[in-house]
């Protein structure tokens, strides 16, 4: 098979898996409503920064392994789960924020150190990562996928070529995902509801985690 050919298959079948409903989303989804703009692409680009886990140990073979071993899948599928729980229960503590509160921490907000600020950034893009990279649903997608790619004597360059465009192709959607939530028109209607959408989305990410943690192993 040659690279456009790959590319093309690639970019059908892995849109349509980023598009479909899932933790990324709902992730992604709570972060921009309750967070703005910036926090929810930093979170899209911590998704797709976590893909690349997959895709490495799918090219060096492990996919098949973990695909097939149950005490991997098992393994994969508790901190997963767990860690959904651990994001749900979290937003289910938000709070109603107080509009005078928020005019009063303004100016404090400016002053924000280099570091929180760096602190800040790398927890949303590490929390977007394990989201993606604790999918127990992965290796076996990625089996699948790059079965119908991958040959004994694919180039390395194109593996490298495949991976990248994959992570693209989550950024993108992901970031598409962004800017229709933080359109004025769309977000202002969240605003006043912000705890609200936490704790929605925080349900869901917990009804996700459980569903993980009950799933069959096959």
């Amino acid at each position: 098979m040659d690279l456009i050919q790959g590319l093309l298959i690639v970019t059908t079948i892995h849109f349509l898996a980023a598009a479909s409903p899932g933790p990324d989303f709902v992730l992604v989804s709570q972060q921009t409503l309750s967070h703005g703009k910036k926090t929810g692409f930093l979170c899209s680009v911590g998704i797709a920064l976590g893909l690349s886990v997959h895709i490495i140990y799918s090219v060096l073979g492990l996919a098949a392994v973990i695909a097939h071993s149950e005490f991997w899948l098992w393994a994969i599928k508790i901190f997963g789960g767990c860690y959904l729980i651990y994001i749900g229960i979290n937003g289910l503590k938000a709070k109603k924020s107080n509009p005078s509160e928020n005019n009063n921490t303004a100016h404090s907000q400016e002053c924000v150190t280099n570091n929180t600020v760096q602190h800040s950034t790398v927890s949303i893009i590490g929390k977007g990562f394990l989201c993606n990279a604790l999918n127990p649903k992965a290796p076996i997608y990625f089996v699948s996928l790059f079965t119908l790619v991958l040959s004994p004597d694919l180039p390395i360059s194109h593996l490298v070529i495949y991976g990248v465009w994959m992570m693209l192709i989550q950024l993108i959607w992901f970031s598409s995902v962004v800017f229709l939530l933080s359109r004025p028109s769309i977000n202002k209607k969240f605003q006043q509801m912000g705890h609200w959408v936490d704790r929605v989305m925080g349900a869901a990410m917990i009804v996700l985690g459980i569903k993980v943690l009950m799933s069959k192993v096959n």
